[in-house]
């Protein structure tokens, strides 16, 4: 079968592998039909690993596929189902998995894609427990941006900021994968939305998303459009994933006891922080990580009812590191799509 896999640091090949044996028990056989890009790939292809990680690794973090063979013990999958596989090797008994919060395991092994092998490969072997049911009527290429990006959302949004209907929330890098569901998901739920973009193509696409105010970062001020926007209170929530260039900026953004959730830190891993301003103004600031199962159901409920990804590039498996180049030099309005 046909396999991504990373040999050393942008080292990318295409190439033929064993297919995997028949499931073990408790495990499927997934037939891989689409791999969304993420953050992550491009870290992992340039040599950026946070772990040991055995080459060549079959990449691909965020995927969806069929089941084609079911192990023995496993009673809830049957061949024919589709399903999008939880990428964290979770372990399935601490305290934290049991209570649903799987992205808070306390003995994980890895990330699939990044750590170990992943998804970008015809057939992969699942555990059982570590898959989440794709509705009928989505997509592939839509169902493929279900495990990290619908789900990254779900949980910033939901089970950490608590946005709320009729809120304000300025959403950072609204072009971006996470960024377009955001936004897509507060205005459904109807929220007032800003949303920042690194260039008027950009914004205008934005716009057209749903957000009622827009932001080149580039040329405006954005904490002076969130007052202004706001009438000087500022906004409940702040969707914050860029880091240092925006910290600031952000906190500027908040009303009095407002809500700041941030999943990343691409333009810069440190930022001073005013604290008087943090305690005087009681916000609050939450980090988000990953996502839970739940997450990823919810998000999927939520394309079932006709929320979809914005899709920048589908491109056949052949043509992954022409994604990669494109993810890698942000020259992308959504997500990045592969097809097996």
């Amino acid at each position: 079968m046909r396999a991504l896999r990373l040999h050393a640091d942008r080292d990318l090949r295409l190439e033929e592998v064993p297919p995997p044996p028949p499931p073990a028990p408790g495990e499927v056989t997934l037939r891989i039909h689409a791999v969304a890009l993420n953050h992550i790939d491009v870290w992992g292809f340039r040599g950026m690993a946070f772990a040991k990680r055995e080459m060549p690794l079959t990449v691909g973090a965020e995927a969806v596929g069929e089941v084609v063979a079911v192990g023995a013990g496993v009673t809830n999958w049957k061949v024919g189902d589709r399903a999008a596989p939880y990428g964290a090797l979770t372990c399935g008994k601490c305290r934290r998995c049991l209570a649903g919060q799987d992205n808070l395991c306390e003995d994980v092994r890895g990330v699939k894609g990044f750590h170990v092998g992943g998804f970008a490969c015809e057939l992969v072997n699942q555990e059982a427990r570590l898959l989440v049911r794709v509705p009928e009527g989505i997509s592939w290429e839509d169902a493929a941006c279900g495990p990290i990006t619908f789900s990254t959302v779900e949980h910033m949004l939901f089970d950490n900021a608590k946005l709320e209907p009729g809120e304000t929330i300025l959403v950072h890098a609204a072009g971006s994968g996470i960024g377009t569901v955001a936004v897509k998901i507060a205005k459904e739920m109807g929220c007032t939305v800003i949303a920042t973009a690194g260039d008027d193509e950009k914004c205008a696409k934005a716009r057209a998303l749903g957000a009622d105010h827009v932001v080149n970062y580039t040329t405006q001020n954005f904490p002076t459009v969130a007052r202004r926007v706001t009438g000087k209170v500022g906004v409940d929530v702040v969707f914050e994933h860029v880091g240092a260039s925006t910290w600031a900026g952000s906190l500027l953004s908040l009303r009095m006891g407002g809500r700041l959730v941030t999943c990343g830190s691409t333009s810069g891993v440190s930022a001073e922080t005013n604290l008087m301003m943090l305690f005087q103004r009681q916000l609050r600031i939450f980090g988000s990580f990953g996502a839970s199962m739940r997450n990823i159901a919810d998000g999927y409920a939520k394309m079932a009812r006709g929320i979809l990804p914005v899709l920048d590039t589908v491109l056949p498996v052949e043509r992954f590191t022409e994604g990669l180049d494109r993810l890698e030099s942000r020259r992308v309005f959504g997500k990045i799509v592969v097809t097996l």
